[in-house]
């Protein structure tokens, strides 16, 4: 038993701080909740320090659960995601929901969990439920706001987690059907079965369904239609986790299932995938430009952005797959950084529309500067994260043949650029409103998530080697 429990070491302690949480909520009055978010952001930060001198290599469970360097990169990636909303979400989950804050958190931590489970997980069954227990309190969360505002933003809330619980329930359905699919026809729920099966007509139909139930939860065209609705109703703090940490396990079920299990049969599956890739980032890049809600434009450009990191997932090698994911820890930071600051400047608005950044440079220098910052690498602009997470893309396409893609997405990331300029056109050149010149407001939390996502996307953009080598490594080992 104690071998089982090395490689979830980190995970089986996260079990035991929700637990001492859930003791905690019990008990602490209302007017004190607060501290509750303390608890989480330290319970995620001590896990993430702890993920670096504690051994989770190994199996478990008869070979059910994998430790090592994959999953290893994930957890931290979701803990420090965790730890990112958790501060940033206190004021916030303070002020509109004094009474429920001991859940929100625990939802939170429920949610991590999941996605800690998923990158080791080397069975279907496995695999599906920490995909569903990741996917369930997101749908909570995103309606968390329920109708307790007579309009705006807090109005829309059950509206947006209505959308993601019917369209997860439906992308879970496929999945599952998908899955039934390949299981009857390999005889195992093993991905190392999976790697052996003969192809069949019908194990390239539950392939497709299972490619089509995923894309949902990463939010790839044509499955993204949840994506722009439910980041507009949705708290803004947790938009900032759902818009990243979430894409990221989606993407390393993924790779477990169709580069693990389906390595042998690409040529079943990667037309597929390129064809979603393409349809991706056009729609994503151009849905995004007539945009004038924040929230909704940075909707559109994640969906674009899951397009650049599916090249990778279809050129499927160590070195495209440590590609795609140095691409996920740099749009995490920067995701979460850039929602961050919409929220700040957003308050209590219900719609956080292109208008209300007006003058922010000379409201707040520094938190405009942030913003930028921010919006250049989300645009591949040098030399911040986002510049070489596209480049390491684009040189790993055209090295797999893919001109064409290439010369797409370099086209598709100067269309993104004009979009992202918008933004800071209106913070940098236009005058702020008459109600709108004192500078904007960040408690000390927030403020310190902010300047976290900003060292991260700066230092990772100076310096990429050790973090580009990390990747490197850990997909190497998960494709060896």
């Amino acid at each position: 038993m104690s071998a089982d429990l090395q490689p979830l070491m980190l995970d089986a302690l996260l079990t035991g701080g929700l637990l001492l949480l859930l003791i905690a909520d019990l008990f602490i009055k209302d007017e004190g909740k607060a501290v509750l978010a303390d608890l989480t952001a330290l319970l995620f930060g001590g896990l993430f320090a702890a993920s670096f001198f504690l051994d989770t290599s190994g199996t478990a469970f008869s070979g059910a659960y994998v430790g090592g360097a994959w999953p290893l990169f994930f957890k931290r990636l979701f803990f420090g995601a965790g730890l990112l909303t958790a501060l940033a979400s206190r004021g916030f989950v303070a002020e509109r929901f004094p009474r429920r804050q001991g859940e929100f958190y625990l939802l939170l931590g429920a949610c991590v969990l999941g996605m800690s489970l998923l990158p080791g997980a080397q069975n279907l069954i496995l695999l599906l439920v920490a995909f569903e227990l990741m996917g369930l309190p997101l749908s909570l969360m995103a309606a968390y706001a329920k109708t307790e505002d007579a309009k705006g933003q807090d109005r829309d809330g059950a509206e947006g987690g209505l959308k993601l619980y019917v369209v997860g329930a439906a992308s879970t359905g496929i999945t599952v059907f998908g899955l039934s699919l390949v299981f009857g026809m390999t005889g195992s729920l093993e991905f190392t079965g999976l790697a052996a099966a003969p192809s069949s007509p019908l194990l390239t139909l539950g392939m497709f369904l299972t490619l089509a139930g995923m894309s949902f939860k990463i939010g790839a065209v044509p499955f993204h239609m949840w994506v722009p609705d439910t980041y507009q109703a949705a708290p803004t703090p947790f938009v900032a986790f759902l818009s990243s940490a979430p894409k990221a396990a989606g993407f390393a079920a993924l790779a477990a299932v169709f580069l693990r299990g389906f390595g042998g049969a690409a040529e079943a599956w990667v037309p597929a995938v390129l064809t979603v890739t393409t349809l991706t980032l056009v729609v994503g890049n151009l849905m995004a430009i007539p945009q004038s809600n924040v929230k909704r434009l940075l909707a559109f450009s994640g969906v674009a952005h899951i397009g650049y990191m599916l090249i990778a997932l279809a050129i499927g090698d160590a070195e495209a797959t440590g590609v795609l994911l140095f691409y996920l820890a740099g749009y995490t930071v920067t995701n979460i950084g850039a929602f961050l600051v919409v929220n700040a400047v957003g308050g209590r608005d219900a719609d956080v529309e292109i208008p209300l950044f007006n003058g922010l440079s000379r409201r707040s220098p520094g938190l405009a500067a942030c913003l930028l910052i921010f919006l250049l690498s989300l645009a591949g602009i040098p030399f911040v994260v986002g510049f070489w997470a596209k480049l390491y893309v684009f040189l790993e396409a055209w090295r797999a043949g893919l001109w064409w893609l290439t010369l797409l997405g370099a086209l598709l990331a100067v269309v993104g650029l004009w979009y992202y300029l918008q933004i800071a056109y209106a913070a940098y050149i236009r005058a702020p409103a008459d109600d709108r010149t004192q500078p904007v407001r960040l408690d000390p939390r927030t403020r310190l998530a902010v300047a976290v996502c900003l060292i991260a996307v700066v230092g990772m953009g100076a310096w990429p080697a050790p973090f580009i080598t990390n990747a490197l490594d850990a997909a190497a080992v998960f494709l060896k």
